[in-house]
């Protein structure tokens, strides 16, 4: 199969992992890692993430926002009021109209509130913003996301920060199969293999944070997860080969001595 570049809002990336910008030991160990995974987008944390106060450390002094492109989330938003006036903000901060939209639930597990996460989205898309939304592994959600005009579906692997990797492989090949915007696996990343696995299953990227942040060598796994990214991607294009019920030797067995 021949590759096409990831495009969102009709911009081409080269890299499919988006990393984030939070729970690093500080912004210097954050710019390294992004460096090694080679991504080109970071999330950026709007209620957390210091991009305008010159007396503290600011995130854009070591990351430069003309070099990489900054998304707005709505981390910590549980309404669709607080969300969109998080995304207004950031889009008077900094001019980004491309935002990560999440309107998160329970803290306990911070699955995403599917009706205050459409109601927010339709918000945002009306006000000229270029929606991602963190969603629910529900193709019926993910297909009514797509309808109203976001432009990717980025459904959970697991829950934020929990490292489990893919709980449901095949709701995530389902949203794949019937969207044609870029479908993204956002949350439940722990290591290499499952951004592979997500990539294998026709991903056309992965975002991560706490998977590299909280690793022993965060720099380390940045490049781990650039290479897995990369391996899923080629061996899905690839076609992986049947799995067969008994064994299929390699050399024919017709013709031996």
């Amino acid at each position: 199969m021949q590759d096409k570049p990831l495009v969102i809002a009709g911009r081409e990336f080269a890299s499919r992992l988006i990393i984030g910008t939070g729970k690093y030991k500080d912004y210097a160990q954050n710019a390294a890692a992004l460096k090694a995974s080679g991504a080109e987008i970071v999330t950026v944390a709007m209620r957390r993430v210091n991009v305008s106060n010159p007396a503290e450390p600011m995130l854009v002094d070591f990351i430069n926002p003309k070099d990489t492109v900054y998304l707005p989330n709505t981390a910590g938003c549980f309404t669709g009021e607080d969300a969109v006036r998080t995304l207004r903000l950031a889009r008077e901060a900094g001019g980004w109209s491309l935002v990560k939209l999440e309107v998160l639930s329970d803290p306990k597990h911070l699955y995403p509130d599917m009706e205050e996460t459409m109601r927010a989205a339709k918000m945002l898309i009306d006000g000229g913003f270029d929606v991602m939304v963190y969603c629910s592994d529900d193709p019926v959600f993910a297909r009514k996301l797509e309808d109203m005009g976001c432009v990717a579906i980025m459904p959970l692997g697991a829950p934020i920060g929990s490292g489990l990797g893919l709980q449901n492989k095949v709701n995530i090949r389902l949203i794949v199969e019937q969207t044609s915007v870029p479908v993204i696996v956002d949350a439940g990343v722990g290591t290499a293999s499952d951004a592979t696995e997500a990539m294998e299953l026709g991903c056309a990227g992965v975002l991560m944070n706490t998977a590299i942040a909280e690793a022993q060598d965060p720099v380390m796994m940045a490049r781990a997860m650039k290479h897995a990214v990369i391996a899923g991607r080629d061996a899905y294009l690839a076609g992986r080969m049947a799995k067969k019920r008994y064994a299929d030797p390699s050399s024919p067995l017709a013709g031996l001595i």
